[in-house]
């Protein structure tokens, strides 16, 4: 007989059992037929698991069968609803059984296992079904479809947090998602620390920085990625004066932690009440920020996550629309949840700009008529000699406006957007240009017709939906440069699930892209649109719809001015004006700046030149004498700055210190100023006549020790910018910059 089987019978029967009769018969409230999740788990880490009736008494009987002696098998019990993936870590029944003798009988029947009424009725709450619904919308309420909304439970540990994904969802063509998760709690501490990733947040640790800086002596104490128990007892140690080893014990931190815990180790691996002491000490002599009050966060708030029966949630939404996926709304730990209930509804996620959705339709115009409605994102009635704007000037956003802001043209690539009439029925549509020397419409000149794309939402195969895309190119028809309306696409492209099951989402109203920059000279445009039906292919039926409610053609007026840069620009090239690569200075008279001069003026009025690079001593009665221009030869100058910027992210706005005056004329390459603004809504009260203001050379003198007050380098800068509104931006982007730089010791 072999070692292993000395002293042993020999099982004459293949498998082994292990029977697990159950005992609820305490729990006075049982009605009789529940079920209960009987789980046993090998040392080699095989699962089963057996639901069990139990009977109106209470009793109950599971049976597991293995094909070996497993040794020893570890029986844990949970409600119904209890998972094998989850069990191992929750606070349950458990009982730990040894096989021996299972091998010589083939069947071991242990002693029943009492349900107390405590684990009976924490049960009830221990893993629940917990519901989201919501919707997401751009920021005008119109909804995003298409998009993934996955929603993380989160927790915070003084300045950690850790987020825990629970589940997500993708929104439906009217923005709204529906996520279900289960939702367990009751795990072991040291199970829950164990599956737990986290992540150091710099603002909360800057807001309880400033209570710490007055007691932390010891250097030791950074905020790591993840917490540090070992570096908090320190410290708490020192708050309360007492030696580290009366405190300290053995280091402790996540990282030790995890490589030390394994399914199989007692929850003796994880001192929860080491925690808790550590926070009843720190409270004490640490007030909490009120600007963490809402965010429950320890040591100033009860702290048992892994009893956390109701989750804390926030969202993180990304869709992909173009073929990019973008992060659309993305929730920081001040937007969370706390402790939301089992069905939590009315959940609104903003989008942010990058978001595709799907616009609200704007009213059609009644009629066989048609109205072009916007410039860029500019209502038509807001730009001069349009309909319900001023007259004049013509073609300029904010016309007669005085403002920085006011007598704005536009310039680079115009979006023009517009609507047919419900009975319009036009099939293709050309845009015509008006010529003021001819007197007669001209068709506009290809290249500068720009089509466009649409995305739409649509049905996807297996449910749910997608975004696609449909273009709308100009093309040549029956001679004529034309675009399908977008009425003709939705007649012939599907037709009948247009606002039903596919949805516009974007340029729904645009009529063209007008390409102007390089393809025609500076002017004021009037437009219209001439529509035609597709009959065989060919163009028919040419005609010039009517403004609605109105006996005049469609039309729109619009000021364009765009410009040249580079060697064609007609910028002088010399070593006192250096332009282009190598520069800060772009190559273009639109607009165009230079520091021409700077003089010190002393007391007794001589005058000192300070070269750029150069280096000067100031006293308190030097004034310096900054002669410059900024200049625009097309008369649509917005502002121009003048600053001195110094030392570490230091500056000077030398305007603020003095008016600057008109250079003599011919004592620069450009005209004197006629108004010395700094910006057009100044040089209107100045006389300028709208929509007019070139600017030009300047002459700036004020105290020296007002721009240079302390001994350093300096660099004056120079801007200057344009009214135009390029490619929709309004943002001033036609701009230029000089600078100058020298030393000066005060």
């Amino acid at each position: 007989m072999s070692k292993e089987t000395k002293g042993r019978a020999t099982n004459p029967t293949k498998g082994f059992k292990l029977e697990v009769p159950l005992d609820a018969s305490g729990i006075e409230d049982r009605k009789g037929g529940e079920v209960v999740q009987v789980f046993a788990i090998t040392a080699g880490g095989q699962k089963q698991s057996q639901s069990v009736k139990l009977d109106t008494k209470g009793s109950g009987k599971a049976t597991f069968s293995f094909e070996e002696d497993p040794g020893q098998v570890k029986v844990l019990l949970g409600p119904e609803t209890a998972s094998v993936e989850t069990i191992e870590g929750l606070q349950t029944v458990s009982r730990t059984v040894s096989t021996r003798g299972l091998a010589d009988r083939g069947l071991l029947t242990i002693g029943a296992i009492i349900i107390p009424r405590f684990y009976w009725h924490w049960w009830l709450r221990w893993c629940r079904t917990f519901t989201i619904r919501g919707r997401v919308v751009c920021p005008d309420g119109n909804p995003v479809p298409g998009a993934k909304v996955c929603a993380s439970d989160v927790d915070l540990f003084w300045w950690w947090s850790s987020s825990q994904q629970v589940g997500c969802d993708t929104t439906d063509a009217d923005g709204t998602f529906e996520i279900k998760f289960r939702w367990c709690c009751g795990w072991w501490p040291w199970w829950w620390w164990r599956i737990r990733q986290w992540r150091y947040e710099p603002y909360i640790h800057k807001l309880i920085l400033p209570e710490l800086k007055e007691r932390i002596s010891f250097k030791d104490f950074p905020p790591g990625p993840e917490p540090q128990f070992d570096g908090l007892e320190r410290f708490v140690s020192e708050l309360h004066d007492l030696p580290e080893e009366q405190f300290v014990s053995t280091p402790f931190s996540l990282a030790t932690t995890r490589s030390a815990v394994s399914p199989g180790d007692s929850p003796a691996s994880i001192d929860a009440r080491r925690i808790a002491a550590l926070g009843d000490k720190l409270k004490l002599k640490i007030a909490e920020p009120a600007a963490l009050r809402g965010l429950y966060l320890w040591p100033w708030h009860h702290w048992h996550p892994w009893n956390d029966c109701r989750p804390d949630i926030n969202f993180r939404v990304t869709q992909i629309c173009g073929g990019v996926e973008k992060t659309i709304v993305q929730e920081g730990i001040f937007d969370t949840r706390w402790n939301i209930p089992t069905t939590l509804e009315d959940v609104t996620l903003i989008a942010n700009d990058d978001a595709c959705c799907i616009p609200g339709n704007p009213d059609i115009p009644q009629g066989n008529c048609m109205v072009i409605s916007r410039v860029c994102s500019d209502i038509v009635n807001t730009i001069g000699g349009n309909p319900g704007a001023p007259p004049a000037p013509q073609g300029y956003k904010n016309p007669a406006t005085i403002s920085t802001n006011g007598d704005r043209p536009y310039g680079g690539v115009i979006p023009i957007s517009g609507l047919f009439g419900n009975t319009a029925s036009v099939d293709y549509y050309e845009f015509e240009r008006y010529n003021p020397l001819t007197l007669l419409w001209e068709a506009l000149p290809s290249v500068t017709a720009g089509g466009f794309s649409r995305p739409y939402w649509e049905p996807a195969g297996g449910g749910g939906g997608q975004w696609s895309s449909a273009a709308f190119p100009f093309s040549v028809i029956s001679g004529r440069n034309v675009i399908e309306s977008r009425e003709h696409y939705e007649a012939n492209n599907a037709p009948g699930t247009w606002g039903s099951t596919r949805f516009w989402g974007g340029n729904w109203d645009l009529l063209m892209r007008w390409l102007t920059e390089g393809n025609i000279a500076d002017a004021t445009y009037r437009l219209r649109v001439v529509g035609y039906d597709l009959v065989g292919g060919a163009l028919t039926n040419r005609r010039v719809l009517k403004l609605c409610n109105t006996q005049d053609d469609n039309e729109v007026i619009i000021r364009v001015d765009n410009r040249i840069t580079g060697p064609g620009s007609g910028h002088p090239t010399s070593a006192s004006h250096p332009a282009g690569a190598g520069t800060v200075h772009t190559e273009t008279l639109e607009p165009d700046t230079d520091i021409l001069s700077v003089k010190i003026i002393h007391a007794d009025n001589t005058q000192t030149d300070l070269a750029a690079c150069g280096k000067i001593k100031i006293n308190a009665t030097d004034k310096v004498q900054i002669d410059f221009f900024a200049h625009d030869p097309d008369g649509h100058l917005a502002y121009y700055s003048l600053q001195a910027t110094y030392g570490e992210n230091l500056v000077r706005n030398l305007l603020s210190y003095g008016t600057p005056v008109p250079l003599p004329a011919g004592s620069a390459p450009v005209p004197a100023a006629a108004q010395v603004g700094p910006n057009y809504g100044a040089a209107r009260l100045q006389g300028a006549v709208a929509p007019h203001w070139n600017g030009g050379a300047l002459r700036l003198e004020i105290n020296a020790i007002d721009a240079f007050p302390q001994t350093c380098c300096y660099q004056i800068e120079l801007r200057a910018y344009k009214r135009t509104i390029v490619n929709c931006n309004g943002n001033y982007p036609h701009r230029n910059l000089s600078e100058y730089s020298f030393m000066v010791e005060v």
